[in-house]
C-alpha cells in the first residue's frame, strides 16, 4: 500500500500529521506552525516559530533579483498561468541565489561538528583557517561572506544575529561564521563580511535542523514575494520594457556585426 505518514483524506474528513485539519488546526494554528507541523511532524515551540518565521521575512523580497525578473518575464509570455510565473521564479534557487543557504549550513555543520559553543576564540580562528583551506584546495566557494552591493556589511546580519541571541540559538555555527569573517579581514587582508545566507546557515545550523530546510524555508518566503511582483506586473507591468531593453541592446550589436559581413 502507497501512504504517507503527513496525511490522508476520507469521506468526511481530512487529517494532517494525527490531527483533524478542520476541527483541530484551521482557526487554531497560524502558517508557520501548519508549516512545521506538515515539515517536521510536530508543532514548534515559541523560539522555533519565531526563528522560522524571520527566516520566512528576510527571504521575501530583494528587489529586482532573478528570480523576480525570471517571474515577471514568464507571466509577460503566459499571464494565463501565474502558477507558471512563480515556478520561474524558484528555479533560479541554486547555487548562487538562495539555495546557498542551504550550502551555507552544510558547510558550517560539517566544519564545526569537534568544536562546542564554549571553546576559545582561538579554536573557532583555527577552525575557520582550516575550513578556508579547505575550501581553496578543493576550489570550492565559501559561502557566507561577500556581498556585490552591501560592501561595508549586510544590514540583515546585525539584526539576525541579536534574535539569534534572544532566542538561544545564537552558538557554535554563528562563532564560526564571524570567525571566518575574521580571518578574511585580519589574516588575508579582504574585506568580506558576513552576509545574509551566513547568518540563514548558521542559523539553521544551531537550531540544528537538516540544511535541507534552510533552501526549503527561504523558497516558501520567496514563493510570497515573487506573488507580490506578479501582483504589481499586472497593475503596472514593466516585462515588456525588460524585453525591450534586451532587444535594443540586440539591435546595437547587430550593427557592427553586419559591418564586419559586408567587409
Amino acid at each position: 500500500m502507497i501512504s504517507t505518514e503527513i496525511g490522508y483524506t476520507t469521506i468526511d474528513k481530512i487529517t494532517v500529521r494525527e490531527k483533524d485539519l478542520a476541527k483541530d488546526l484551521l482557526g487554531q494554528v497560524d502558517f508557520v506552525e501548519m508549516m512545521l507541523l506538515v515539515i517536521l511532524g510536530r508543532m514548534p515551540d515559541a523560539r522555533e516559530k519565531k526563528m522560522i518565521n524571520l527566516l520566512l521575512v528576510t527571504a521575501c523580497d530583494h528587489g529586482l533579483t532573478p528570480s523576480a525578473l525570471s517571474a515577471r518575464l514568464t507571466y509577460l509570455g503566459a499571464p494565463e498561468a501565474m502558477q507558471a510565473a512563480v515556478a520561474a521564479g524558484l528555479l533560479g534557487a541554486g547555487s548562487v541565489f538562495l539555495g546557498t543557504t542551504q550550502n551555507c549550513a552544510e558547510l558550517l555543520a560539517n566544519a564545526a561538528r569537534d568544536l562546542r559553543s564554549e571553546d576559545s576564540d582561538e579554536a573557532f580562528l583555527a577552525c575557520a583557517r582550516e575550513t578556508i583551506r579547505n575550501a581553496r584546495e578543493k576550489k570550492q566557494p565559501i559561502y557566507g561572506v561577500g556581498h556585490p552591493i552591501h560592501v561595508h556589511g549586510d544590514p540583515r546580519v546585525p539584526t539576525l544575529a541579536t534574535i539569534s541571541r534572544e532566542n538561544g540559538y545564537f552558538g557554535k555555527h554563528w562563532r564560526l561564521m564571524y570567525a571566518i569573517e575574521q580571518v578574511f579581514r585580519d589574516e588575508m587582508g579582504k574585506n568580506l563580511p558576513m552576509n545574509a545566507v551566513g547568518a540563514v546557515g548558521s542559523i539553521i545550523a544551531d537550531m540544528g535542523l537538516d540544511p535541507l530546510l534552510a533552501r526549503g524555508f527561504m523558497l516558501v518566503g520567496r514563493a510570497a514575494g515573487l506573488i507580490g511582483h506578479l501582483y504589481e506586473e499586472r497593475q503596472h507591468p514593466i516585462g515588456q520594457q525588460i524585453w525591450d531593453v534586451v532587444l535594443e541592446q540586440d539591435s546595437r550589436n547587430e550593427i557592427p556585426q553586419k559591418r564586419r559581413d559586408a567587409k
